[in-house]
């Protein structure tokens, strides 16, 4: 189970945190991160992060901007979200995935990220 919190709605140059409490077994072939979905547009993967936190990687378009952590003694999942701009609002779902591919197996319900 994946459940997100911390949506919201900012104005651009503004800063958001997103998190993501995830439940149940953790493969060592799964990792976490965040794909989002802009209006009318498709899904797009954001960040990754491996299962001991040291392999981190980003979109294009939010690097220097966005990080990515976890806490594996909380279970939690985060997305540090500074700068940010109109083109990144978006629907911003957590998701655990295959490592190798990062083809999501489990989401989250989705939270709502409204840049003004």
């Amino acid at each position: 189970q994946l459940v997100e919190s911390g949506g919201g709605s900012v104005q651009a140059g503004g800063s958001l945190r997103l998190s993501c409490a995830f439940s149940g077994y953790t493969y060592s072939g799964h990792c976490m991160g965040w794909f989002r979905q802009a209006p009318g547009k498709g899904l797009e993967r954001v960040s990754m992060i491996s299962n001991d936190g040291g392999r981190t990687n980003y979109v294009d378009s939010v690097k220097g901007r966005f990080t990515i952590s976890r806490d594996n003694r909380k279970d939690m999942v985060y997305l540090q979200m500074d700068s940010l701009e109109a083109e990144d609002t978006a629907v911003y779902y957590c998701v655990r995935a295959w490592y190798s591919d990062y083809a999501p197996l489990y989401w989250g319900h989705g939270t709502q990220v409204t840049v003004s």
